[in-house]
């Protein structure tokens, strides 16, 4: 029973420590212990160890640990990328090694044997194709299809030169600060891509997600298969039933069986809790950017239109306030009125609550159009090639 428990505690705790280090900086978790555990693990923890490398080996130490973290988190290296490999590569070895005996078996062919490593292999020239591709590096040769692909909306956007680059900036696109190259339709620096995220490979990312969101259903659903054949070729359940004279009902026999596959196949169970909680995380983070793709809209520019939308809010508020407050004063110097109800005065909308800030996104022209962009991007179109070669 105690490796039962301990595989359970296991589980929980990994549970939480992906889930706090992923999500707890999101609104939900704000002031509750996910957020905390978030903070020292990416804040907390490299604290208390630089203090502990200043202690230990003084400041020559600690220059040696900025340096590497500088390495590590500002500049262009394949850390994030072999780290992926390493986990697809594990997962998939643990996988083939403790459940391929079982294939075929009672409810699964043997041809997973097969598609298994194809689609494993897919991830990986996904994987591949994001790393690797242009993100749509904007310089001297193409910046001027770029300004004319892209429009300035004169509100998260105007005209400008990038600072570092020396040309004209397009709309949407930003240097990065880590490639060290303007990037049209900037979406974020991908570390586990060790490259941008933009306007040529947003269509490969986001079937990298989607694909390894499927692959991991996949991944569970193989698995799950497997063990529902063994029980059937065990006689689990038939020896319960008849042997030990478990009465045959979901709620007498379901705690027995799970003990028996904990006991007998905890490998493929602990695989499974895993790739369920990746499975929930690349759910949530590929609706977050199909989202952002139906409305034509990036990473970069979500946080820009909050900046923009609560400095407006803030803006309105204020007229609205003083507008109350000159009305209020006008209505002092009038003719004295009956005093208002306790209770209309208490009910009464707030003349804040009738601010409304609009956002005009000139970019979002429908879904359909706006996942063809992603699909076709404009500088792999003809009309692009030929405005370069003419300019050129």
């Amino acid at each position: 029973m105690a490796v039962e428990w301990l595989l359970l505690c296991h589980g929980l705790v990994t549970i939480l420590v992906l889930v706090s280090f992923l999500c707890g900086q999101w609104p939900i978790f704000r002031g509750t212990f996910i957020q905390r555990i978030h903070f020292f693990l990416t804040f907390g923890a490299y604290d208390y160890f630089r203090r502990f490398v200043l202690f230990s080996c003084g400041s020559r130490g600690v220059g040696a640990l900025h340096s590497l973290e500088y390495y590590c988190c500002d500049r262009p290296n394949p850390i994030i990328q072999l780290i992926y490999l390493l986990i697809i590569g594990t997962t998939y070895y643990i996988i083939a090694k403790s459940s391929f005996i079982y294939i075929p078996g009672y409810y699964i062919s043997g041809i997973h044997r097969y598609t298994s490593f194809l689609a494993v292999g897919v991830g990986i020239i996904l994987f591949l194709l994001t790393s690797f591709s242009d993100p749509g590096v904007v310089n001297s040769s193409n910046v001027s299809q770029y300004l004319s692909a892209y429009p300035y909306d004169n509100i998260i956007f105007t005209e400008r030169e990038c600072d570092t680059c020396k040309i004209p900036k397009p709309a949407r696109s930003k240097h990065c600060s880590i490639c060290d190259r303007c990037v049209a339709r900037f979406d974020h620096h991908c570390a586990w891509m060790n490259n941008c995220i933009g306007e040529r490979n947003t269509r490969y990312f986001m079937a990298f997600i989607l694909w390894h969101f499927l692959l991991c259903i996949y991944g569970i659903a193989a698995l799950a298969l497997i063990l529902a054949g063994r029980l059937k070729d065990m006689q689990v359940v038939h020896i319960l039933t008849v042997y030990y004279h478990i009465e045959n009902s979901y709620r007498e026999l379901a705690p027995l069986v799970l003990q028996w596959l904990l006991n007998s196949h905890n490998t493929q169970i602990l695989v499974m809790v895993f790739l369920a909680v990746i499975t929930m995380l690349l759910a949530g983070f590929f609706t977050y950017h199909a989202k952002l793709c139906l409305t034509n809209t990036t990473t970069n520019e979500s946080f820009k239109w909050q900046e923009y939308l609560s400095w407006q809010r803030k803006v309105n508020e204020a007229k609205v306030s003083a507008a109350a407050l000159k009305a209020s004063l006008g209505e002092l110097s009038r003719e004295k009125k009956p005093p208002e109800s306790k209770w209309k005065t208490f009910f009464r909308r707030s003349h804040l609550e009738e601010v409304d800030v609009v956002k005009n996104n000139i970019y979002d022209k429908g879904y359909l159009h706006n996942i063809y962009e992603i699909v076709a991007p404009f500088s792999t179109r003809r009309s692009f090639l030929l405005n370069k070669s003419k300019t050129g």
